[in-house]
């Protein structure tokens, strides 16, 4: 069990949507927020909810596609709550612009903030949950990372996802020694706000705002059609309750267990009936001498 009352989390792109939902339920359970966004008077609404609320909370600035501005939203905030052993990797930029379409900065500010963003926080984070004995990262990653077929003209994005899922499960192995754990949130359908505001949150490095949100619906070919949209306060206790129990994933949206198994289960099962119709025509190869060394 990961205890959330007591401790110290940073809740990054916390100044809006899912993650103002998380820091707000956090401190409702007992826990020192720090609200990180790069809208600073974002992150400052989000902690005087907190406070207001009788909570305690710290709103620093922050872009996570800047390493240098991560390592110092870490030392505001464990100089102002303590040691920070609740990692939540939530900030984040959508795109629904076909990928021949999108300009290489597009491409770049996807990833970077989806993923590197995710990653370059943990790391900033880890040296002192390993110092305090343990903690937990929860990144945020997506449907689209898990079942990545899923929505159209979403390709960076449901690249970046994916690598999330696959960070915090290999993340997972190494800290066990010391008691870290990982959890990737994927929702299947929240109403952040994030696609309206996205050109807002795009970093001068990136092309600078937008006065316009950079995101548009390339196909109407999309399952956003027939979904039921959740508010961030409604799916902020599910995250944290499979915090709390050290899941590996959680998500928000029951019916969608239809998706991974419609996914998965006819194509990958597939995929792996093909290697056996092989193996029983061909055999199977023999193996390298030499394992992993290829020698010539």
């Amino acid at each position: 069990m990961t205890k959330i009352s007591g401790r110290a989390a940073v809740v990054t792109g916390g100044g809006s949507g899912i993650g103002r939902g998380l820091a707000e339920a956090l401190a409702a359970r007992g826990a020192r927020v720090a609200v990180a966004d790069i809208k600073l008077e974002n992150a400052q609404k989000t902690a005087d909810n907190i406070l207001k609320a009788g909570g305690e909370a710290v709103a620093i600035h922050c872009d996570v596609c800047d390493r240098e501005q991560i390592r110092e939203m870490q030392a505001a905030a464990t100089a102002a709550l303590g040691p920070i052993t609740l990692v939540f990797a939530n900030a984040g930029a959508t795109s629904f612009t076909h990928l021949m379409d999108m300009s290489d900065a597009d491409v770049d500010w996807i990833i970077h903030v989806n993923l590197m963003g995710a990653i370059y926080t943990s790391r900033a984070f880890l040296p002192g949950m390993i110092r305090a004995g343990g903690g937990h990262v929860c990144a945020t990653a997506s449907m689209a990372g898990l079942l990545p077929a899923w929505v159209p003209a979403h390709v960076p994005y449901s690249a970046a996802k994916a690598g999330i899922i696959g960070f915090t499960m290999n993340l997972q192995l190494e800290m066990r020694e010391h008691n870290i754990f990982t959890t990737s949130y994927c929702p299947g359908a929240v109403a952040s706000g994030m696609k309206n505001n996205n050109g807002s949150y795009r970093p001068q490095r990136f092309g600078g705002p937008e006065p316009v949100a950079e995101v548009k619906f390339a196909t109407s070919d999309t399952t956003h059609s027939d979904l039921k949209f959740y508010m961030p306060a409604d799916i902020a206790p599910i995250v944290l309750r499979a915090v709390e129990n050290n899941r590996p994933f959680v998500f928000d949206h029951a019916d969608q267990r239809r998706l991974f198994r419609e996914t998965y289960a006819s194509v990958v099962e597939a995929c792996y009936d093909d290697i056996d119709a092989w193996e029983a025509e061909h055999g199977t190869p023999e193996g390298n001498p030499t394992g992993a060394a290829l020698v010539e």
